[in-house]
């Protein structure tokens, strides 16, 4: 190979160290064996080195930093992620720019993310942007992963996020199974694709158990514990009234314990409520929250993974990768009174 045509890829092959490794070296930073650094420095002196070749765009360095989007306040859900996502990029001697803050959400920061010769790549948490933004900046070769997508994604795009459908079918099943036939649903904003997954999933257990979902019986809101305690408190005016809420998140669902506690309503003898997420405020409520809990920090620690193999010029198969949920038992379900 003719001297300063070698790349970072050509000399972890040739010393047969991992190319995060050979980065490391590089940037002359710590946690690097002596011998090993010895080793790596003498193949930069022997083979040269030069920028990777652009893929159909801008020239990117393979050991740039990476962007992480997350236009919102990073508390419960948002900050789990964050951190994983941190954590892991520190393992692969990787440095993070990091966008976040509810203020973020109106930087058109997308257009311009491509040419910024420091990035390597990006994460986008939850991107209020349309999905076209996104699409345009797939179509320039810009390596980047979505967590939790809003809206659905083209194939081409990678992703990761909860298994919405079956989290929520495996609590609305909980629920058919303590004899709630008349189940109130609070559901996030009606254009999130988590929404829709929900709903269907919701959907399928009703009728695995031989019942329609009846519209008047769901509510479409923004996932806070204000809008959760609003839609709650419509809910518990129907007549007759759902003796179970389930809630697009726990914040919501926290709005509706309250809701039913200022109706005189006791949880779970006259109404069952139940969240999504499971963040630590569902420990917090009296009674404690039944929740499906989300892998928020494995989605962090997935997005990463997929990035760094984009980043190291791998071929990815899963594209899209859903990771599995869990239901959580707790104090706020019990059985139908209706039952009896």
């Amino acid at each position: 190979m003719p001297r300063g045509r070698a790349t970072v890829r050509d000399v972890a092959a040739a010393t047969g160290v991992s190319i995060a490794t050979v980065s490391r070296v590089l940037n002359q930073q710590g946690s690097v064996a002596p011998e090993t650094r010895r080793l790596v420095e003498q193949a930069v002196s022997e083979l040269g080195l030069r920028a990777p070749a652009p893929r159909g765009g801008t020239a990117k360095p393979v050991d740039g930093a990476v962007f992480v989007r997350c236009p919102y306040v990073l508390t419960d859900y948002f900050g789990l992620i964050v951190s994983s996502i941190a954590e892991t990029l520190d393992r692969h001697g990787r440095q993070v720019v990091l966008n976040a803050g509810e203020a973020a959400a109106h930087d058109p920061v997308l257009q311009s993310l491509a040419s910024r010769r420091e990035i390597g790549g990006a994460i986008l948490i939850l991107p209020p942007e349309p999905g076209a933004d996104l699409v345009r900046l797939s179509s320039r070769r810009f390596p980047f992963v979505v967590v939790d997508p809003r809206t659905a994604l083209p194939r081409d795009i990678p992703s990761v996020s909860a298994a919405h459908h079956a989290g929520a079918r495996q609590l609305t099943s909980y629920l058919t199974g303590l004899g709630h036939t008349r189940i109130g649903v609070i559901a996030g904003p009606r254009e999130w694709l988590a929404a829709d997954e929900r709903l269907s999933g919701h959907a399928a257990a009703l009728a695995d158990v031989g019942i329609l979902p009846d519209p008047a019986l769901i509510r479409h809101e923004q996932p806070t514990t204000t809008h959760g305690y609003r839609a709650a408190a419509e809910l518990l005016e129907l007549e007759p009234r759902p003796t179970a809420l389930v809630a697009f998140n726990d914040k919501a669902a926290i709005g509706a314990l309250q809701a039913a506690a200022d109706r005189g309503l006791s949880v779970p003898g006259d109404v069952s409520i139940a969240g999504f997420d499971d963040i630590d405020l569902a420990r917090a409520t009296t009674p404690q929250l039944t929740t499906v809990r989300q892998p928020l920090q494995e989605m962090g620690r997935m997005a990463v993974s997929l990035l760094i193999r984009l980043l190291d010029r791998h071929e990815v198969e899963a594209l899209h990768v859903e990771l599995a949920t869990e239901l959580v038992v707790r104090g706020s379900t019990g059985p139908s009174l209706s039952r009896f």
